[in-house]
């Protein structure tokens, strides 16, 4: 999708009717997940960047729109929709006031391009998702271990450079944090540093974050143990070429609402491997995925009555959590008794929980961040709300089978993370219609 301009008249609502089977060929945008890190990447290296593939999702708006008022420059090469070219710009001498920041979370991967320009840097603290604290205590571990200091209040923290020349930084994460693990990459960056990164997150985001630097001549070797980055032994070219990669949560969520319609459909422009793990459950639950370089094919289901299990995992080829909403709204049409966990988002559930039961459907919660559910269910329309990107896509999905109109309301949290989710599902024959105020 090019990265242009809002449209004027913006929908707050959609309403959503059910109809037939979903099917087609749709090809999803370029992942916010993974763009976020290329950018601040690209900032954190002082080169110039073209990154192509770029969502037009309003998180990716936003930091785009940040770096600017950093100092960095923009521009958009001609006849390339979706691509943009981010130069060093001129950096003022004193910090800006980054108060929308405070917009998204993922504002935290600037911390260390602010280093560079400035050897400090003042945030407020994330926003974004309405899913429950997910603390930045792993991040200041980070930035103490590169010998930074870090402070903070209940509005902002503020990390300083220690200034010191580093030759290696040795660190191990408690647990497989891709916040933490990209922080870490990119303050090596900043520093031109050796860092050797233990337990870290192989997320594809990750993955792709190093794919970018080892193009940028950094040496780079990843395994489940640790990461370890060094900087490039000469000077490197002044200009790097990066490409997103598709949105692996987007796919997926293209693939349930396929799979709950009883349809089929092929979703393309994604590294198929990222959505594996997706894949698998589906198919042991009767519903047919198979898996390209590119693409992803869901075939008509014959369901199994197996039970899904989905519980998130942050280790490697787990299930990431942002699959486990949509893979939630669709089983409830399916046989059995289906099991759900998301410790990495602690307050998902508060969040998704509520919503779905708006539409009548019947799920246990277990604790915090463990439901049950037993399936086929009915549901019946009715007017809900995404409260965050993900609740957003699930109620999408259980809206297109439950009986009669439903509404959904709070888009601007969908298109957080999706430039227009809803036309995609057009695409494939979904009965959607938009609502301006």
């Amino acid at each position: 999708m090019p990265v242009t301009a809002p449209a004027a008249v913006i929908p707050h609502a959609l309403t959503v009717r059910p109809g037939g089977p979903l099917s087609g060929v749709v090809t999803v945008d370029g992942s916010k997940n993974a763009c976020l890190p290329l950018l601040a990447a690209a900032a954190a290296t002082g080169r110039h960047v073209k990154l192509s593939n770029v969502p037009a999702s309003a998180d990716v708006r936003m930091m785009l729109a940040l770096l600017q008022q950093i100092g960095f420059r923009l521009s958009y090469p001609v006849g390339e929709p979706g691509s943009l070219i981010l130069w060093p710009g001129t950096v003022g001498q004193s910090a800006p006031d980054l108060a929308a920041a405070a917009g998204i979370r993922a504002s935290y991967y600037l911390v260390p391009a602010l280093l560079a320009a400035h050897g400090s840097a003042r945030l407020p603290w994330p926003g974004g998702c309405r899913i429950g604290e997910r603390g930045m205590d792993e991040h200041f571990r980070v930035y103490e271990t590169f010998g930074d200091t870090v402070q903070a209040d209940d509005h902002h923290y503020l990390v300083t450079a220690s200034g010191r020349t580093l030759g290696t930084v040795m660190l191990g994460l408690p647990f497989r944090s891709r916040g933490a693990s990209i922080a870490a990459v990119l303050r090596a960056v900043v520093a031109g540093c050796r860092l050797v990164l233990g337990n870290p997150n192989l997320s594809p985001e990750t993955t792709t974050l190093l794919a970018a630097l080892q193009e940028a001549g950094w040496d780079v070797q990843a395994s489940e143990e640790k990461i370890t980055i060094g900087p490039p032994p000469e000077a490197a070219s002044d200009s790097l070429d990066w490409w997103v990669p598709g949105d692996k949560t987007e796919a997926g969520t293209l693939a349930c609402a396929i799979a709950a319609t009883g349809g089929t459909g092929r979703i393309e422009g994604l590294r198929g491997p990222d959505v594996r793990p997706l894949a698998e459950l589906l198919t042991q639950a009767g519903i047919p995925v198979t898996v390209a370089p590119n693409a992803i094919t869901v075939h008509p289901a014959q369901p199994t009555g197996r039970p899904l299990r989905a519980i998130a995992s942050l280790t490697p080829d787990g299930l990431d959590a942002d699959f486990e909403p949509a893979l939630m709204a669709l089983a409830l049409g399916l046989p059995g008794t289906h099991l759900f966990g998301d410790s990495i988002n602690p307050g998902r559930h508060n969040n998704l929980l509520p919503q779905l039961a708006q539409l009548g459907a019947r799920i246990e919660a277990l604790s915090p961040t463990q439901c049950r559910l037993s399936g086929p269910q009915r549901l019946t329309g009715a007017m809900v709300e995404a409260t965050d990107i993900r609740t957003g896509s699930a109620l999408l999905i259980a809206a297109l089978t439950a009986r009669g109109v439903t509404t959904l309301c709070g888009l601007d949290q969908l298109r957080r993370g999706h430039a227009d989710l809803p036309a995609k599902l057009r695409a494939l024959g979904a009965d959607l219609t938009a609502l301006t105020r």
